[in-house]
């Protein structure tokens, strides 16, 4: 079958180990069902991979992609929950979970092979590309914001850096839930179409907000880190599921931190339970992920290049 695969990994060009051509079809395996894929997106997480962080040399060849939507060996929708063994189901007692293509076989391909329990049915009101976006990127936005951060319809939240995945995904998801959300990009037509999401406002990175936020959505790390601290209330809670521009700040304002009692808390990706309620969320309130484009599988390169370049907003979605 067709897929877009890492042959190899390069930390400095992650692009060099991308292939695309034939891999072997998935094997049947007890426990374990296979999805034929209608759509995937990309994520980040791809990008680390060809990276070979999270990826072992002794894994390769692997295919790449978390998120999949598609149908199942009885015709069903479904959508792909793309950590396997969080709960033991599918793999051996012993196993950690893990995410797909960490030890898995991923999901840009013509089919992939999950547990059973990793199957949830697709709400009709979700089209296959909408639904692909939803376990990696809006997954971790509504666990960051929900389940980690605390806040309440009323509440004002700060989600650093527009344009990305996950950014993306809680500046929609918060404005839908009554949060007054503000957002930061450097790119001017990022912010107005920030704005047009759901912000109250957006700003450049480091400007100064109208007020002093309940909290902070951060995946951009370095970069905006000292930003993100300033900007929160006594109390406040910084959540944390990234960092893209590096995970070393140069200030680490600890004297802020403690001084003022805020909570920094990391989070990733979100649990089966997390997903059916996202999934229900939005055929519940019309919230649609925001697709940047659509590809043929044979083009990933192009959404591979466009994402490590950072020039989208929103997901980018393959089709085999």
């Amino acid at each position: 079958m067709f897929a877009a695969y890492a042959a190899r990994t390069d930390f400095n060009d992650p692009l060099n180990g991308l292939e695309l051509g034939e891999r072997p079809a998935p094997e049947a395996r007890p426990g374990w069902t296979t999805v034929t894929v209608k759509a995937a997106s990309l994520n980040h997480h791809d990008l680390w991979s060809l990276r070979g962080v999270g990826l072992a040399e002794d894994k390769l060849p692997m295919i790449l992609g978390c998120d999949a939507a598609g149908l199942d060996e009885d015709g069903n929708e479904v959508v792909v929950h793309s950590v396997i063994g969080q709960t033991g189901h599918g793999v051996g007692p012993r196993e950690t979970g893990s995410i797909l293509t960490e030890r898995y076989q991923g999901t840009f391909a013509e089919r992939v092979t999950v547990p059973v329990w990793n199957v949830l049915p697709k709400p009709p009101e979700l089209s296959f590309e909408e639904a692909a976006c939803l376990p990696t990127a809006w997954l971790t936005a509504y666990r960051m914001l929900f389940t980690n951060a605390g806040v309440r319809p009323g509440d004002s939240v700060l989600v650093q850096g527009a344009g990305g995945g996950v950014a993306t995904a809680a500046i929609v998801l918060g404005s839908a839930a009554g949060l007054r959300v503000y957002a930061t990009s450097r790119d001017a037509a990022k912010r107005a179409r920030a704005v047009e999401l759901g912000a109250l406002e957006a700003f450049e990175p480091g400007a100064r907000l109208p007020g002093r936020v309940d909290a902070v959505i951060e995946t951009v790390g370095a970069a905006t880190w000292s930003h993100s601290v300033k900007c929160l209330r006594r109390g406040g809670t910084l959540v944390i599921s990234g960092a893209t521009s590096g995970d070393r700040p140069a200030h680490a304002e600890l004297t802020r931190i403690f001084f003022l009692e805020l909570r920094v808390v990391g989070s990733t990706m979100g649990s089966k339970d997390e997903l059916e309620d996202l999934l229900a969320f939005c055929a519940a309130t019309g919230v649609r992920p925001v697709i940047d484009e659509v590809l043929p599988l044979d083009r990933a390169r192009e959404g591979f290049a466009r994402m490590a370049g950072g020039d989208l907003f929103g997901k980018v979605v393959l089709k085999p």
